[in-house]
């Protein structure tokens, strides 16, 4: 499948099954966010796994768009760790943390998986819930699982203001 086909075919995926995620599909999903490129390299995010009946009791205290799944991926980025743009002291934590995210998203739809991209959450309250993220900026939770027989693409998915209104050539 070409990436542009990949691309189109993954969709927020909003009914997933209980079913369990294999831990080695876990792992090439961090491996997506992993080799994502980041500022300088310098990679600073970290992820983490939601996978024990406690921690997603935890993620659902947070958000109400679990949607299901047996196990979540939260991102977050560490502004110190970042590439800081000289000219005008751009701070790259949170971009480089989006790229990793979203290859990590794209990753989760090769495998067969389903996920959105889910930014509704009380981050402070995930905080304390989980204090080793405490010194993270959290960009997302992906709760992951095999898409629920009823699961569709909304009738947004396709609605885009195309290339011409969304580029300008000059």
């Amino acid at each position: 499948m070409s990436f542009l086909d990949l691309a189109r075919k993954r969709y927020s995926c909003r009914k997933l099954s209980n079913q369990a995620v294999e831990d080695e599909k876990l792992r090439k999903i961090l491996e997506a966010g992993d080799i994502a490129p980041t500022a300088c390299n310098k990679q600073p995010l970290h992820i983490w796994v939601l996978k024990s009946a406690e921690s997603m009791e935890k993620v659902r205290q947070v958000t109400s768009y679990v949607f299901g799944a047996p196990v979540a991926f939260v991102v977050g980025s560490k502004a110190e760790a970042a590439w800081v743009r000289p000219y005008d002291k751009k701070n790259f934590a949170d971009v480089d943390a989006t790229i990793a995210a979203t290859q990590m998203m794209l990753e989760i739809e090769e495998l067969g998986l389903g996920t959105t991209w889910v930014g509704h959450f009380d981050a402070p309250k995930l905080k304390e819930l989980f204090p080793e993220m405490a010194a993270y900026e959290l960009v997302a939770i992906f709760p992951v699982g095999y898409p629920a027989a009823e699961a569709a693409p909304s009738a947004r998915h396709t609605e885009r203001v195309g290339i011409d209104t969304l580029a300008t050539w000059l």
